[in-house]
C-alpha cells in the first residue's frame, strides 16, 4: 500500500486535506469516504474501512471537511450544504489525479452527505452509508441545549462528544431546509445501508426510513452490537469487508461493460 497526502480546493475556496490510499496493484475501483460530524479523516471508522478496502484493491480518498482536522477554514462558516460541495470538490480532484470515484461511503452525517451528493457525481455507481440519519436535521439533538441561544444570538459554542465547536444560525437553518427524502428517492444508484440497532446517537429507525424511501437495488446490513463511531476495530473491519464484497458486483459489472461483454 502507498499513501499520498493531498490538498485541494474546497467549495469555499479554502484548502482541504486528504489522504489517498492506493493498493500495490492498479486499483479495481476508487472510493471516496465522508467522515462523521466533526470527526475527521483519521477517525477509527475511516482508518479501519480504508485499510480493508485497500486489501480488496480499492483505492480510497478520505478527507477533512472545511474547518475540520487539517483542512483550512472556520467550522463556524460551514453548513451541510458546504459539506456536499466539499464532497463534489473531492470527487473532481480524484477525477484529475487518479480516476473519478465509483463508490461513495459516508459515516453518520457524512452518510447524509453522500446520499445528497451522489447525484452530482455522474460516475458513482454505488453508495454506502454507516449510521446515517435519514435527514440532516436529526443531528440537532446533539446541541438542543444551545438551540435557543443559537437562534437568538446567531451563534454559540457547543460540545459535541469531546470537542467544542461554534455553530451559527445559518448552520441550523440549512439543516432544516434539506429535501433529503427526495434525493434518496431519486438516488438511482445501488445503495448499501449499514446500521447498528444499538446506535444511541442515530437510531436504527433512520436506516428503515432511508431503505423504505430508496428505490432498488438496495441492501441493509445490521451492525449488531457496534457503537455509532465504530470504535471497535473489528466492527470497522466487518463493515469494510461487507462493503467491498457488495461493491464488487457493481465494479465487476462496469469492468465487463468496458471489455464489451
Amino acid at each position: 500500500m502507498s499513501r499520498e497526502r493531498l490538498v485541494f480546493e474546497g467549495t469555499s475556496g479554502t484548502g482541504l486535506a486528504g489522504l489517498l490510499d492506493l493498493p500495490t496493484e492498479p486499483p479495481k475501483a476508487v472510493a471516496l469516504f465522508a467522515h462523521c460530524f466533526t470527526c475527521g479523516k483519521n477517525s477509527a471508522a475511516a482508518v479501519g474501512i480504508a485499510r480493508e478496502l485497500i486489501r480488496q484493491q480499492i483505492a480510497v480518498l478520505r478527507f477533512d471537511f472545511t474547518g475540520v482536522g487539517a483542512s483550512e477554514g472556520d467550522f463556524a462558516d460551514t453548513t451541510f450544504g458546504t459539506n456536499i460541495g466539499d464532497l463534489v470538490c473531492a470527487a473532481e480532484h480524484l477525477r484529475e489525479v487518479l480516476a473519478p470515484p465509483t463508490i461513495l461511503i459516508g459515516h453518520s452525517l457524512g452518510g447524509a452527505a453522500v446520499l445528497a451528493g451522489a447525484g452530482m457525481i455522474p460516475e458513482v455507481r454505488a453508495v454506502a452509508t454507516i449510521g446515517a440519519p435519514a435527514e440532516p436535521r436529526h443531528i440537532e439533538h446533539l446541541f438542543s441545549a444551545e438551540a435557543a441561544v443559537i437562534e437568538s444570538l446567531g451563534e454559540s459554542t457547543v460540545r459535541v462528544g469531546a470537542r467544542q465547536i461554534r455553530l451559527r444560525r445559518e448552520f441550523v437553518h440549512d439543516l432544516r431546509h434539506q429535501d433529503q427524502m427526495t434525493r434518496i428517492a431519486k438516488l438511482r444508484r445501488a445503495l448499501l445501508i449499514m446500521h447498528s440497532p444499538q446506535d444511541r446517537v442515530v437510531g436504527v429507525d433512520n436506516a428503515r426510513r432511508i431503505y423504505d424511501t430508496a428505490a432498488h437495488p438496495k441492501s441493509f446490513v445490521c451492525l449488531d452490537n457496534a457503537d455509532h463511531l465504530l470504535t471497535d476495530r473489528a466492527d470497522a473491519t466487518y463493515c469494510a469487508r461487507i462493503l467491498a464484497t457488495w461493491a464488487r458486483r457493481y465494479i465487476d459489472t462496469e469492468s465487463d461493460r468496458a471489455r464489451g461483454k
